[in-house]
C-alpha cells in the first residue's frame, strides 16, 4: 500500500490549507492517470447501464428496482 503524503495531524493540514489559500504555497496536484485508459473506461461507463438494462427482462428490472428502493428506505 502506498503511503499518503498527507499528514494526519489536523494542525499541519490546516496550515497547508492556509498556505495554499493565501498563495504562499503551490497546489501540488498530479494526475497519474493514463488518458487513453480514462477514455476507454468512460466509453464503457456511458453504455454500460443501457446495455445491462436491454439484457434484463421487465420483471428482472422491476425486482432490482424494488430491492434498491427497499435498501434506500431501510
Amino acid at each position: 500500500m502506498a503511503k499518503s503524503s498527507r499528514s494526519r495531524d489536523p494542525n499541519v493540514t490546516a496550515f497547508s490549507i492556509v498556505q495554499q489559500a493565501t498563495g504562499q504555497a503551490e497546489f501540488n496536484v498530479k494526475s497519474e492517470k493514463n488518458p487513453a485508459a480514462v477514455a476507454l473506461g468512460r466509453l464503457g461507463g456511458l453504455k454500460g447501464g443501457k446495455a445491462r438494462a436491454a439484457k434484463l427482462s421487465k420483471e428482472q428490472r422491476s425486482e432490482i428496482a424494488k430491492k434498491a428502493a427497499a435498501k434506500r428506505w431501510s
